[in-house]
């Protein structure tokens, strides 16, 4: 693997692999994970592979996704980070963009889905611009582009994780929430947020 301080944030050597996976065997894996082949579930999986070559070897990392949309599921099924054990945090910047970061002093790759190097790709262009609604998109076409540009279309840069957003957060104490009588996290008020707010269900 690269060591950081080696990145060239222009370069990325195509790569067909993703994370030991074929891009086929990638596919399937996305579909049965995430439901169906989206292109940016498969984008994304290029995106990871990137980030973890660009890793030193033997760190643990935690992940940042910058959007909600498709790319949490290529990380989750490409890394140990999952938003169940708390490695993979979303913070929808609204940008197709994902970060692997050393736990231990927050540095780390962040790679994105470049829109100057899109530009030579019609239907990836059409897909990630929304110039087509997914009817109109062309799914063979495009499913063909992302498997032709690979980790082409991607830049990435070195980056050091803001410290207050790589903080562990914890729970804190745990009380019984007077009203639905569920516990919960005591800081959250004098009642369960579900309850205070009348929020989820009627």
């Amino acid at each position: 693997m690269t060591p950081l301080a080696n990145l060239d944030s222009n370069v990325i050597a195509y790569n067909t692999q993703i994370l030991g996976y074929s891009f086929d065997e990638y596919v399937n894996a996305a579909k049965r994970f995430h439901g169906h082949a989206s292109p940016g579930v498969i984008i994304g999986g290029f995106m990871v592979d990137a980030a973890v070559r660009n890793l030193p070897d033997g760190i643990l990392y935690d992940a940042i996704c910058e959007t909600r949309s498709c790319l949490p599921d290529a990380v989750q099924l490409l890394t140990p980070c999952t938003i169940g054990n708390g490695w993979l945090k979303i913070i929808n910047t609204g940008r197709f963009a994902l970060a692997l970061y050393n736990k231990q002093n927050n540095e780390g790759v962040r790679v994105f889905l470049d829109a100057e190097k899109v530009e030579a790709w019609q239907e990836i262009k059409a897909w990630y611009f929304k110039l087509k609604s997914s009817k109109e998109q062309n799914q063979e076409a495009l499913a063909r582009e992302v498997k032709e540009a690979g980790n082409s279309i991607l830049s990435f840069r070195q980056v050091r994780v803001q410290p207050q957003i790589a903080e562990k957060r914890r729970k804190g104490s745990i009380v019984v929430c007077p009203q639905c009588r569920e516990a919960y996290p005591a800081k959250d008020g004098e009642a369960c947020l579900a309850c205070q707010r009348n929020m989820l269900y009627m």
